[in-house]
């Protein structure tokens, strides 16, 4: 839109109006966007991290995977990125985008690190939802459910397949797919069966809204 006005105004006045009137408009876009974004607050904005996840939970569902994105957690401000329900049990996922600059290390206390910056608060939250979901689940059943919490994250090369650090699951998201096929190997002895899971998928549709 800037390069339109200006080289309009260009021809009918000159180059130094035209690129004034072309700073004038991205000025006045950068503005308007700026306001338009910050009125949708971020714990309701769907990322493009998120997306990918849901793109990759999708393709899942031939191995009897289903999932609810966004689902909000009663009495309070959290949000689940994604409750997955299957054969390998239920899970409650994180999807995180984060710099790809910064390498991703965790050390022998099973803390995890982005660059210099300890990420012990999101561990923390990830943990919290998953028990909070766990709480929900099992009071809509009526018997004690399990939540397994987990972190997919995109951008920085994540150097491990699976880490379990401060009790979640910790993965790249390109392995969305392997992380769940795996659990449907490693958990026979407590596989879900396909009634199982749509009865866990249709409770947790009504005890967790759609985050609005």
């Amino acid at each position: 839109m800037s390069a339109v006005v200006g080289i309009a105004v260009l021809v009918w006045q000159g180059w130094r109006l035209g690129l004034t009137a072309a700073a004038l408009i991205a000025i006045i876009d950068t503005i308007y966007r700026s306001r338009t974004t910050s009125v949708i607050p971020a714990a309701i904005r769907v990322t493009s991290a998120q997306r990918r996840t849901k793109r990759r939970l999708f393709l899942l569902r031939p191995n009897g995977y289903v999932a609810l994105h966004r689902r909000a957690i009663p009495g309070s401000d959290s949000v689940i990125d994604h409750l997955v329900i299957g054969p390998g049990g239920v899970f409650a996922v994180d999807s995180e985008r984060w710099d790809r600059r910064l390498p991703v290390r965790s050390n022998s206390a099973g803390l995890l690190y982005h660059g210099p910056f300890t990420q012990k608060d999101r561990l923390e939250h990830a943990n919290w939802e998953a028990s909070q979901a766990a709480v929900v689940l099992s009071r809509a059943l009526g018997e004690p459910i399990a939540v397994r919490p987990a972190m997919a994250i995109y951008g920085p090369t994540i150097p491990w397949i699976v880490a379990t650090l401060d009790g979640v699951d910790v993965f790249s998201g390109r392995r969305v797919g392997k992380y769940f096929r795996r659990q449907s190997r490693s958990s026979r002895a407590s596989r879900l069966d396909a009634d199982r899971v749509e009865d866990i998928h249709v409770a947790a549709a009504m005890a967790l809204p759609p985050a609005s």
